[in-house]
């Protein structure tokens, strides 16, 4: 009998271990098919690092989510939240009030002003005025483009798919300048072709109705159980240490911001 109930109690025990397991809530994770180092970066085998990869590793984790990184085209992010394809959105994507008529979003997790990059020597400065008659390259659909079109009205803005390509024009000359996330900047700045051809002008003035508070988790309206859970997880790995962890292995600064 008592080698019955000790078989019992252990079939028992591994079957809640088992459903418990099971029961762990599968969350699409989309983030942008286009690489944007240092946060997501494909490998030639589909497999994707950078640091908002190991930071979502680490909500998930926190959050005890069986998180899965799902590519999308940077401008269908939001139309495959909003359709259920995906369940939320990791891809640096700017906290603004335009977007939030659409999606919710978690607290911040981090926050970088836009700054202006050009040829070495151009004199070239982050200011309609400088930038009058320039040729001013974006990435499309991001918070920049919306300050470029705002702040610099007589430059010519030449949109594209990528941030490598906008690097790649105004390496060979095709560009004059280009806006973009100062912390995205860094990586081509210190390139080969970065140190080169380019220097950072500096960051353009803060426009909180464009820029936002910072960067947040994309989330259906009415998501709550699942805001609340990122929003929780993002406070404790903040408090435990590992956002610090994660964070200087790719950077030497703080990208949380204020």
């Amino acid at each position: 009998m008592k080698k019955f109930t000790s078989a019992l109690i252990g079939a028992l025990a591994c079957t809640t271990l088992l459903a418990g397991a099971a029961s762990a809530e599968t969350v699409k994770v989309g983030v942008a098919a286009e690489p944007y180092p240092p946060f997501t970066v494909p490998d030639a085998s589909g497999n994707w690092t950078g640091w908002e990869v190991d930071l979502m590793d680490a909500l998930c984790d926190e959050a005890a989510l069986d998180c899965v990184i799902t590519p999308i085209a940077w401008d269908g992010l939001i139309p495959a939240l909003t359709s259920g394809k995906i369940d939320a959105i990791l891809a640096s994507m700017s906290i603004t009030p335009e977007r939030e008529e659409q999606i919710a979003f978690s607290d911040k997790y981090y926050s970088t002003p836009g700054a202006i990059v050009a040829e070495s020597g151009s004199g070239i400065e982050p200011t309609a005025e400088s930038l009058a008659g320039k040729v001013l390259g974006v990435q499309v659909s991001t918070t920049n483009q919306a300050y470029a079109e705002k702040h610099f009205p007589d430059a010519e803005i030449k949109t594209y798919q990528t941030q490598d390509e906008v690097n790649q024009d105004l390496y060979a000359g095709r560009i004059d300048a280009e806006i973009a996330d100062l912390v995205t900047l860094q990586p081509f700045l210190t390139s080969d072709n970065g140190q080169m051809c380019c220097e950072m002008m500096g960051t353009v003035e803060q426009d909180v109705e464009i820029y936002g508070p910072g960067i947040g988790l994309g989330l259906r309206k009415g998501d709550t159980a699942l805001k609340e859970k990122f929003d929780d997880a993002i406070a404790a790995v903040r408090e435990n240490g590992t956002y610090e962890e994660i964070t200087k292995s790719y950077f030497d600064f703080d990208i949380y911001g204020d």
